[in-house]
């Protein structure tokens, strides 16, 4: 069996960084719920990210989305980040809510569009200098939706063009991670649709490129630990979106519609050394909370993936490989089931009094009172919220 210091000891390495944009206001395609309290700035939500890194100890990064984080000094911001105890990390890019867009951005058949996006995600390299954050995620809404509407080939080698023009703007400590979608909003054919196109497109570009797996980004019965599995395998697996779904991307709290597979996903990532820091996978959520409290849901998701990875961690891989090795179909399983079974409740709990926090973060937060306090103060201006 596990030796448990060994994965409280693991734990203690693991980080999890929330999105910004998990903060504010948002909402379905008909509506968006307004909350009360919601971070009306990027500063304001720095500061509720700053609670839920306060309760879980593990969610020092925040994630943040440009132009909806757009502010005017950038490395003030990341001192100010400092200043509450967390740090700016992954810069998202947004190239899919301008009216240019409507036929693609970096795939789109008028060069100018293209420039236009281009330009923005070298914007976005030029933040990512200001702030030190390592990470650009380019997530695209590029594809057509008739047949014949454009070069499927052709928008591939616009394609390349672009991330290889953004590619070479990186700095020796940043990396390019390119995300897939399988559909939405393109219903005929999407430009970067799987991982196997996302993997492509990175190995063209080099070692700084890599893939991001978003786990609500597949089709119904897609082995998403499988795909996690071979890009670990590879090297080229970059991070981790983490939401949950049951229909299509539905951004629903990680672990909330299949909390089994969530486990899966991450078993594959601790046998294949995927919680090593010089494996460098950043594991990121994203989500819109849109009829739930806002931090708490967060805090929420941070201790699914923990409560998860525990689990991972205590998958006996010794009788597993045994079972494997000896073709023993059922005691592999059992192995796999024995850890997942597991009630890692109390561990966490001991865990987290151990170094001082909490045993449960969701009643802690809901005790401090902070809730309270930012639902009186902010008051007035315009919430920052769902394509802000």
């Amino acid at each position: 069996m596990p030796d448990i210091a060994a994965v409280k000891a693991a734990l203690a390495n693991q980080r999890i960084e929330t999105p910004s944009w998990g903060y504010g206001n948002s909402g379905t395609r008909f509506k968006v719920f307004a909350q009360a309290g919601v971070p009306r700035t990027p500063h304001e939500k720095l500061d509720d990210a700053a609670k839920v890194h306060e309760f879980t100890g593990i969610a020092p990064k925040v994630a943040l989305h440009i132009p909806w984080d757009k502010v005017d000094d950038y490395a003030a911001l990341a001192a100010y980040a400092k200043e509450r105890g967390v740090e700016l990390g992954t810069i998202n890019s947004n190239t899919f809510q301008d009216d240019d867009y409507k036929l693609g951005s970096v795939c789109h058949p008028d060069a100018a569009v293209r420039r236009k996006a281009v330009d923005h995600l070298l914007e976005c390299v030029d933040i990512m200098d200001a702030t030190g954050s390592k990470d650009l995620k380019i997530w695209l809404a590029d594809g057509t939706n008739y047949p014949g509407q454009d070069d499927i080939v052709a928008r591939q080698d616009r394609l390349a063009e672009a991330l290889a023009t953004v590619y070479e703007r990186l700095g020796d400590d940043q990396r390019l991670l390119l995300e897939y979608k399988f559909f939405e909003p393109a219903f005929y054919t999407t430009d970067v649709p799987d991982w196997g196109t996302s993997y492509m497109q990175c190995m063209k570009l080099g070692d700084k490129a890599q893939v991001v797996v978003d786990t609500g980004h597949h089709a119904p019965g897609t082995n998403i630990e499988f795909i996690v599995a071979l890009l670990l395998r590879e090297k080229k697996l970059g991070g981790f979106d983490f939401n949950s779904r049951f229909y299509a991307d539905d951004d629903l709290m990680v672990g909330a519609a299949d909390p089994f597979q969530l486990f899966r996903i991450l078993h594959e990532v601790a046998k294949n050394g995927g919680f090593d820091p010089a494996t460098n996978v950043a594991f990121m959520l994203d989500q819109c909370h849109n009829i739930e409290a806002k931090i708490p849901a967060v805090i929420r998701s941070v201790m699914n993936v923990q409560e998860a990875t525990a689990k991972a961690l205590l998958v006996d891989r010794d009788a597993l490989t045994a079972a494997q090795s000896a073709g023993d179909v059922l005691t592999a399983n059992s192995v796999i089931m024995d850890a997942y079974n597991t009630d890692v409740r109390p561990l966490l709990a001991e865990w987290r009094e151990e170094r001082g926090l909490a045993a449960n973060p969701v009643s802690a937060y809901a005790e401090s009172g902070w809730q309270e306090r930012i639902a009186a103060e902010r008051v007035g201006g315009e919430q920052a919220g769902w394509g802000a």
